[in-house]
């Protein structure tokens, strides 16, 4: 599908949440062309690299023409004007009010730009300046406080990435949607309008945790688990598997296919609401139930009665897993400067392999468009 073709995207933005929404524009067909400074965006010296390539920057800018442009210079600035005017979507994410000083505004668009701003805190509000990152979005919005291991210690959810990854989902969701009322102006016969969007790293973070976040507020304190015993438990082989629960007679099924049926007919244990006031109870005599046995026996047991349980898998596992290949999930990149890199098909759009480029790669034929 590519219903972005002739869409022109300029994409000013570095790290993650934005560009991953630009890159997302691109394998829906927009030309998207990525501003970078001399240095070139910052998610370039990060995770693996080789020379000003890397896979975090290859991940996030596929598909996209790379402009350097030095925006502290006047000819640098006057270049991005350019740029600017024959733009349908704008992307910045810098701190509130440098965009502004750089000339990157709505106003320098077209009448009927799709102009989106995308910062830690917001556009307005004491905390606006702020810097951010995924982590610390992660903190303010309790999100850490719901991800306690199993040492008690809340942990920000790893190298995941989340809320920059769901802030780049949240960020294209809202660009799409600007476009889609344009084009229903036009079919009206009304001029479209411009439209500015602020898309921020702690919102996205607050919106992933919406369920969580209404009933803290309905209950005026923080929820007990849901689902308990739901988690990760470990095998005599040391791996370990997750197991989840949907509905309650689920946990009868459960004990009797881990061989502790007791469990069952124990009072504490009746119902979710209970097994989550006696946690400290039932989840430790899970673990030494589990450890008898290797984990690949007991996801084998759990799947035969229907529940739902799966082994811990790490990347590679998912790479090599037969319904993986079998559906062919994951699409060979083959990314000049690194190498190929396998990358899961972006859901709903299909194949779609299509390298980043190099720093710069595109300034002169770019800008050659435009009359400079």
């Amino acid at each position: 599908m590519k219903p972005y073709q002739g869409l022109f995207v300029l994409d000013a933005s570095q790290g993650i949440a934005g560009p991953y929404c630009a890159t997302l524009l691109a394998a829906c067909g927009a030309d998207v062309v990525k501003i970078e400074p001399p240095a070139g965006d910052w998610s370039r010296g990060l995770a693996t690299r080789e020379g000003s390539q890397s896979v975090m920057h290859v991940s996030f800018n596929r598909g996209k023409r790379s402009v350097v442009l030095d925006l502290q210079a006047e000819a640098g600035r006057a270049a991005l004007a350019r740029l600017a005017a024959k733009a349908d979507v704008m992307l910045e994410a810098f701190r509130p009010g440098v965009a502004k000083r750089l000339g990157l505004v709505p106003e320098a668009g077209k009448p009927d730009v799709v102009f989106l701003s995308i910062s830690g805190f917001g556009q307005q509000g004491p905390e606006s300046e702020r810097p951010c990152t995924d982590g610390v979005a992660q903190a303010f919005t309790g999100l850490v406080s719901l991800n306690v291991g199993a040492d008690g210690i809340p942990h920000r959810t790893g190298p995941l990435m989340a809320v920059d990854m769901t802030t780049g989902l949240s960020a294209c969701v809202a660009v799409q949607a600007a476009l889609a009322e344009q084009a229903r102006d036009r079919a009206a016969g009304a001029p479209p309008r411009r439209r500015v969007l602020d898309v921020s790293l702690m919102q996205s973070a607050a919106a992933l945790m919406g369920f969580n976040m209404a009933e803290a507020g309905l209950l005026g304190t923080v929820p007990p688990a849901a689902n308990v015993p739901a988690g990760t438990y470990q095998g005599s082989d040391g791996r370990w598997f997750m197991v989840a629960f949907l509905r309650e007679p689920e946990w009868v099924t459960f004990c009797e296919v881990a061989g502790r049926p007791e469990l069952a007919a124990d009072p504490r244990f009746q119902g979710f609401p209970s097994r989550a006031q006696h946690r400290d109870a039932l989840v430790p005599t899970l673990r030494e139930t589990f450890a008898q046995l290797p984990a690949p026996h007991w996801v084998a047991r759990f799947k035969a009665a229907r529940l739902l349980c799966d082994l811990v898998n790490t990347p590679l596992d998912w790479l090599a897993d037969a319904h993986v290949r079998a559906v062919e999930a994951a699409v060979p990149l083959a990314q000049p400067g690194l190498g190929t890199l396998p990358f899961p098909k972006l859901p709903g759009l299909g194949p779609w392999s299509v390298p980043a480029p190099a720093l710069g790669e595109h300034t002169e034929e770019v800008l050659r468009e435009v009359g400079l």
